[in-house]
């Protein structure tokens, strides 16, 4: 099948935001529906994370995701690429086993820069370990000041390093928050009955839920998202097999779900407006992001492009402005900073957005114009 870009877009705005009309992508009700779909969600900012959860749950508040968060709809760990995501719980592990191997191989370094060595880091798993068995759940600064009471020193970057090895070996993940502090379990006891698939099945299984919640997109994209080697994206790629569809978009190769494509793609619809997260799955899921952004405002979106992602609004799946906001007791502020022309009725359409992500942070909105 051959797709124009304007059809690609509106395909993976549905795939994106689980709503295409049939098929696969009936509009999720839970945060356990939204993160299998996708597979995982960057979650490095837990505030962006919690809005890519709402954004996609219209219904729900923070309080009502936070609250699923602790019934185990989803967990924080590592799971690629060194940075956080939220996953499917009784995924976890084979994903951390799958896609953790590379940056895990090259941690040695690191430990080097911080004055590690590889027998301290063992040491400070077991001593977290043992600290955390028979269900136990502690803080980040908790855990950290188990480690020195055990000799061992957390300053600078080091407490970090620590934590991030013992979840990267599968022993820690990370549950909700207490207070405002990331808080640390056992993965064994967070999660007692996970899902252990062979190795090809783990592959076509991270294959086929990318390119399901953002195709249609390449096979490079999926490497780039995944950390996986080429070979191992290929091999992904082949287990799926007929699940996902070869799909050309203006001459390049690319894979959908093929149940979506059933939904015959539109357009991206002209009169949709969408506020998201800096950190969201609809940039942060692709190398290539030139369907959804122009050249020109990619530096207003990454500035210094160094990895930080501003927070987008989005009109018929093009990024149009950056936004910021400031929580006041009652009241959510939002700034936002056009990058494109938008006239008076562009401007009321994203501002009732911003209504919709007020009701999520539970506050009522002041919408901030340059």
């Amino acid at each position: 099948m051959e797709l124009t870009p304007r059809q690609a877009l509106g395909l993976r705005l549905s795939s994106l935001l689980l709503r295409a009309s049939s098929g696969g992508a009936a509009r999720a009700t839970t945060v356990a529906e939204v993160v299998t779909w996708l597979g995982a969600m960057q979650a490095q900012d837990l505030a962006s994370g919690l809005w890519s959860f709402g954004a996609r749950l219209p219904e729900h508040t923070v309080t009502d995701v936070t609250a699923a968060l602790e019934r185990r709809e989803a967990l924080r760990t590592w799971p690629m690429r060194g940075t956080i995501h939220f996953v499917p719980p009784r995924d976890a592990r084979w994903m951390v086993e799958l896609m953790g191997v590379r940056v895990l191989n090259g941690a040695a370094r690191r430990r080097e820069q911080l004055g590690l060595s590889e027998e301290t880091a063992v040491q400070a798993m077991e001593v977290l370990g043992s600290a955390l068995a028979g269900g136990g759940r502690l803080s980040r600064s908790e855990c950290l000041a188990v480690l020195e009471d055990k000799g061992i020193d957390t300053g600078g970057q080091r407490g970090y390093h620590l934590l991030w090895y013992a979840s990267q070996r599968g022993v820690l993940c990370i549950a909700p928050n207490i207070g405002n502090e990331q808080s640390f379990v056992l993965l064994d006891e967070w999660v007692p009955d996970p899902h252990r698939p062979e190795r090809d099945e783990a592959l076509g299984t991270v294959a086929l839920r990318y390119f399901r919640g953002r195709g249609p997109t390449t096979r490079q994209d999926f490497a780039g998202w995944t950390g996986l080697t080429a070979a191992d994206a290929k091999r992904g790629i082949a287990v799926a097999g007929d699940a996902l569809a070869r799909v050309t978009v203006d001459g390049v190769e690319t894979y959908a779900d093929a149940t979506l494509l059933d939904t015959a793609p539109t357009p991206a619809g002209d009169d949709e407006v969408l506020v998201l997260p800096g950190f969201d799955e609809y940039l942060l899921g692709y190398k290539d992001r030139s369907l959804m952004v122009a050249d020109e405002h990619k530096a207003a979106i990454i500035p210094g492009n160094n990895g930080v992602f501003q927070a987008t609004v989005v009109r018929a799946g093009r990024v149009v402005a950056t936004w910021k906001r400031t929580l006041v007791k009652n009241q959510v502020r939002v700034a936002v900073l056009p990058l494109t022309p938008l006239h008076r009725s562009d401007r009321a359409e994203i501002e009732r957005a911003f209504e919709r992500y007020a009701r999520f942070v539970e506050r009522t909105p002041e919408v901030r114009w340059p």
